[in-house]
């Protein structure tokens, strides 16, 4: 890996002094601000919570409904079919009433056809006696019809009775049915109210963590320029995109992972550049410093660095833990090694490898 020449050092520009009573008030800024944002947060999780609570209640009433509403329908379409074969044999025994009545009725006439008959033969015993019997006969054939009907009409009240009983039971299924209809209709219009609730929530939700990424884009602007005024114009320190790049032989010797005294001072910049930015930045905006190691493809296996994955990482990790001595808090800062795998320059010259062993500082939402 190529070492690049120490270049002399330019004199410091003193920018701070006239910002201190502004990083002051914005601090308390936005304390406030973050105070609020957890405030919110906090609230809608409770909301959002209490409302899955109470849908996974609802659901569990409507179910239990729904196999109530199953088993009364079930017992409903028992008690047609019952009714049903009680109101055929209703049917018959009616018809059968009917049959036993024109019995009866011929048995009437075949009597008075007899007793005319009696009161003819008056005066013929043999006759009369004759008559008699058919007499007597046809009135205990007359009786035992007389007793069947009764019997017949008996069992007809006892059917009409249990077809009364049905139809009640009947009514009140229906209206138990009716009143579980109305259950789920109101059980599902609560369901679609919480259901909007809960799209509103949502979308408000949406709505503020947009707003909370639009302003660290800010910050994130604020910083890349803040550092661009301190650090000046050099071809091994560029930003690209969101991220701010220094080329690894600005801040370390080839093969090692110790920051070089000038890497130091480029650095001691960036921490108070980190420092100015973060105090801007509202408390409850969760946010961190990522430090990206990268080396370029040529593989690496000393007795310290197996593989340039370890270079990578042990080199991020000087930069973080660099950065915390000069006092950034090391809640916002994160360091990972990726390191040949993600080249900005595919080539295989000496240029490409340079571009591609990097480090890269970028604000960004954890």
């Amino acid at each position: 890996m190529a070492i690049s020449s120490r270049r002399p050092r330019r004199p410091g520009i003193d920018i701070w002094p006239g910002f201190v009573d502004a990083l002051s008030q914005l601090v308390m800024v936005i304390i406030f601000v973050l105070l609020v944002f957890t405030a919110g947060q906090f609230y809608l999780t409770n909301a959002l919570s209490g409302r899955d609570a109470a849908l996974e209640r609802l659901t569990q009433q409507i179910n239990e409904l729904t196999n109530i509403l199953a088993l009364e329908r079930s017992n409903s379409a028992e008690i047609k079919v019952t009714l049903s074969q009680l109101t055929a044999q209703l049917q018959a025994a009616l018809g059968e009433r009917d049959a036993l009545n024109a019995k009866l009725n011929e048995a009437n006439a075949n009597l008075s056809s007899a007793n005319a008959q009696l009161a003819e033969a008056a005066q013929d015993k043999a006759a009369r006696a004759e008559l008699e019997t058919k007499v007597t006969g046809l009135e205990s054939r007359l009786a035992a019809a007389q007793g069947e009907i009764d019997s017949r009409n008996q069992r007809l009240s006892e059917a009409q009775s249990t077809v009364d009983d049905l139809n009640r039971q009947l009514l009140a299924l229906r209206q138990q049915l009716a009143q579980i209809a109305a259950a789920l209709d109101a059980s599902e219009a609560k369901n679609k109210d919480q259901q909007v609730q809960l799209a509103d929530l949502g979308r408000r939700l949406n709505q503020a963590l947009a707003s909370k990424v639009e302003e660290l884009a800010r910050y994130r602007s604020e910083f890349l320029g803040r550092l661009r005024a301190v650090l000046g114009d050099r071809p091994d320190i560029r930003v690209i995109g969101d991220r701010f790049v220094f080329q690894s032989e600005v801040l370390f010797s080839p093969g090692s992972a110790d920051l070089s005294d000038d890497a130091k001072r480029q650095l001691a910049a960036v921490a108070q550049a980190v420092t100015d930015i973060s105090a801007k930045i509202p408390g409850d905006m969760n946010w961190v410093l990522a430090v990206d190691g990268f080396t370029d493809k040529r593989p690496i296996n000393t007795p310290q660095f197996r593989s340039n994955w370890e270079l990578s990482t042990a080199r991020a990790l000087s930069v973080v833990r660099y950065l915390v001595a000069q006092g950034v808090a090391p809640d916002r800062l994160a360091a990972a090694g990726f390191g040949e795998y993600q080249p900005i320059d595919p080539g295989d010259g000496e240029a490409a490898y340079q571009r591609n062993r990097r480090i890269e500082l970028k604000l960004t939402v954890p």
